[in-house]
């Protein structure tokens, strides 16, 4: 699974030919601008590529979850004209509410080669797009000639939607691009042949998001690490007073499986030692909480933990040390708060200053890294949350599996 046996983007000859390509431009916005553009400028190996072998390009991306059809502040033109300044060809925008209509054909039709086009936010046709229509799918390969389509869009190779997956039935060549390729090398080489010691780091809210990532690294790894909300759940399926921390009462007794899995597999898990507790979770997010630490198996009953404490801040970051391959999904705190972001930041330093291969699992741990300046000192920051954790849980990725095989 870690080498992709797929067409690439390189094998494809498509000079003077049209190729869409399903690129993740779900970038975050603030009033109409874009607040972080890692996602674009992730994809312009693969559009690069197209540029100079002179193909005729036609972007399309989602971008976030318009529930009311077409609105303005989910257009993709933001997007195009970040992608016109990082790019030495033109770029043109296909405004069309139903991505595929009258000006999306006719700016295709314009296209010289070398040239960009790119479309509106395929969620804008909603449940045709999320529910992988055949209509809308047949529209996209249309808009092509039925020639050529590239998937790159490893964010959301998780789903099975008509520009991810249903097009493909609608062109006659499938092939994944340079991102694609480079998500699966690295996620697919550390969990399938990783160089050991491997250690494994998942935080976050819900133990139920990743149920079946815990048990499959758990068969995969030396030492699973698990710090954020999830964390006092394990606590107290060790049987330990966690106050009004989060837990999911229901999934306990999976949580005490997971202690004796790893137990039975030889495996290190490390749960926090100590904890950074305050009396309620901060309101507004990032107001300023008066808190305290106390040994994890000390919080008392009215008060609720919401960062890892100093001890274990050390040992989590110590053990990412030692490692020579490392995958880090999910913050250890609400990092959102500057005061409840200090094991996030001391977990993000030791992988920085491990000497191993580091992956970011996308998603709010990629945030972290990134604001805190430690981007280049990672081996691989995932552009997918969803869809590293679903590849970590050794799912098969829909987006993935419809391309041809080489």
């Amino acid at each position: 699974m870690s080498k992709l046996n797929k067409k690439h983007v390189e094998d494809l000859a498509v000079k003077g030919k049209k190729v869409l390509v399903r690129v993740d431009f779900n970038v975050p916005m603030k009033e109409g601008k874009i607040t972080n553009d890692n996602r674009i400028v992730a994809a312009l190996p693969t559009i690069n590529k197209l540029v100079e072998n002179g193909a005729k390009i036609v972007l399309c991306s989602h971008l976030g979850k318009p529930k009311n059809g077409p609105e303005d502040k989910f257009s993709l033109k933001a997007a195009a004209e970040r992608l016109a300044e990082l790019v030495s060809t033109k770029v043109t925008f296909a405004k069309d509410d139903t991505v595929v209509g009258d000006n999306a054909k006719a700016a295709v039709a314009a296209m010289n080669d070398g040239e960009i086009v790119v479309l509106e936010n395929t969620r804008f046709r909603g449940a045709e797009e999320t529910k992988n229509g055949e209509e809308f799918a047949k529209e996209l390969g249309a808009l092509v000639d039925g020639e050529f389509f590239v998937m790159d869009a490893f964010g959301s190779a998780h789903r099975a939607h008509a520009s991810t997956a249903g097009v493909t039935k609608f062109v006659k060549e499938t092939a994944v691009g340079y991102l694609m390729n480079k998500e699966i090398d690295f996620l697919g080489n550390a969990v399938e042949d990783p160089v050991r010691p491997f250690v494994a780091i998942l935080g976050g809210a819900k133990v139920a998001d990743k149920l079946n990532v815990i048990s499959n690294l758990l068969e995969k790894c030396d030492t699973l690490i698990i710090g954020g909300g999830m964390a006092y759940t394990f606590l107290k399926a060790k049987g330990y007073e966690v106050g009004t921390s989060l837990v999911d009462n229901e999934k306990i007794d999976y949580c005490k499986e997971m202690l004796a899995k790893a137990e039975a597999n030889g495996k290190k898990l490390l749960l926090p030692i100590d904890t950074t507790i305050t009396k309620a979770f901060p309101d507004p997010i990032d107001a300023e909480v008066e808190v305290s630490v106390v040994d994890s198996d000390k919080i008392p009953a009215d008060m609720m933990g919401l960062d890892i404490g100093p001890k274990t801040m050390e040992l989590f970051a110590n053990e990412a040390k030692a490692a020579k391959t490392v995958v880090w999904n999910g913050p250890m705190g609400v990092f959102e708060n500057p005061i409840l972001a200090k094991g996030t930041i001391a977990v993000a330093k030791g992988l920085a200053e491990a000497d191993a291969t580091t992956i970011i699992g996308g998603g709010d741990s990629a945030a972290a890294v990134v604001q805190l300046g430690y981007s280049d000192k990672m081996s691989h920051i995932s552009t997918g949350g969803g869809a590293s954790l679903e590849y970590l849980e050794g799912k098969v990725l829909p987006g993935i599996d419809v391309i041809q095989d080489k």
